[in-house]
């Protein structure tokens, strides 16, 4: 079943030194953008990290140091994969938990400003767990009936995730899916919103699930002592506490949106985070 979208649609994958989205790096992006009218574009790097690639890692996807070395770092690629990814909606494998958030880190830290607001995000892995827990390679099989050679390349896997996505809606249209409330739902229907919907595990207010909405659509946190609380609360009742997490080792993007919410309780600049309204990560 061939996809029914109202703006483009840029599935992409990432290979990277490791899995900590602050520290680690990305060497390896591959693109495949989708257009309405159903032409594809096609997007790839191989980028140097600035940073060791640990020995783990190439045994996972094969690049060392070495056949990095003479690549362009991110930041001078930066510009031209936004540009890329312009007016585009997102999809890929993961991409909510670690994809999304590290290329966010990368984009931060090559001062490019790459706004998810207004963006859909689909992951492909979400609807897979819900409906069939596997992996992709197992997904793949399943849903295609073929073997993924080359997995752990960045473009294999994402020629891979667009076959499932659309082999998922055709297999799972008109199927019910009950939910931890006991809701039944027939949710994957061919519509990028319905399908970010579903994806989503979660109204996350950060990318790293740090920062999460209640059902006011207050910003709260979910995590350590503070969880449940709003930060709005705990930033009155306690500041130094803004103060120990710009300091820490929390994501480059969890700490524009708390400096954000910070802002928005002094009355300064634009609210950028509203629980009602962009609930896109």
């Amino acid at each position: 079943m061939e996809l029914n979208l109202k703006k483009p649609l840029a599935i992409f994958d990432l290979e990277t030194t490791g899995l900590n989205i602050t520290q680690d790096r990305i060497i390896e992006i591959s693109i495949l953008k989708i257009n309405p009218n159903g032409k594809e574009e096609k997007k790839y790097h191989r980028i140097n990290p600035g940073i060791p690639v640990p020995e783990e890692s190439t045994r996972f996807h094969g690049f060392t140091s070495d056949d990095l070395k003479d690549k362009p770092m991110f930041k001078e690629v930066a510009k031209e994969i936004a540009r890329f990814l312009s007016g585009c909606d997102l999809a890929g494998y993961n991409a909510i938990k670690f994809d999304i958030p590290l290329l966010m880190e990368e984009f931060l830290r090559a001062n490019v400003d790459f706004d998810l607001q207004n963006r859909h995000v689909i992951d492909v892995q979400n609807i897979f767990m819900k409906m069939e827990p596997r992996t992709l390679k197992g997904a793949y099989r399943f849903f295609c009936n073929k073997e993924l050679d080359n997995a752990h390349s960045a473009e294999a896997d994402t020629l891979a995730t667009y076959e499932i996505l659309k082999a998922q809606l055709s297999r799972y249209e008109q199927v019910e899916y009950e939910d931890r409330d006991g809701i039944v739902s027939t949710p994957i229907v061919n519509d990028v919103k319905a399908l970010h919907d579903f994806s989503m595990q979660q109204h996350f207010a950060d990318l790293a699930g740090q920062i999460i909405f209640n059902s006011e659509g207050q910003e709260v946190f979910h995590f350590g002592k503070n969880k449940g609380r709003t930060v709005e609360e705990v930033f009155t009742k306690d500041p130094s506490y803004y103060d120990w997490m710009m300091k820490g080792e929390f994501p480059l993007y969890t700490k524009k949106l708390i400096t954000a919410i910070k802002f928005r309780m002094k009355g300064i600049g634009q609210q950028t985070t509203d629980g009602n309204k962009n609930r896109n990560t």
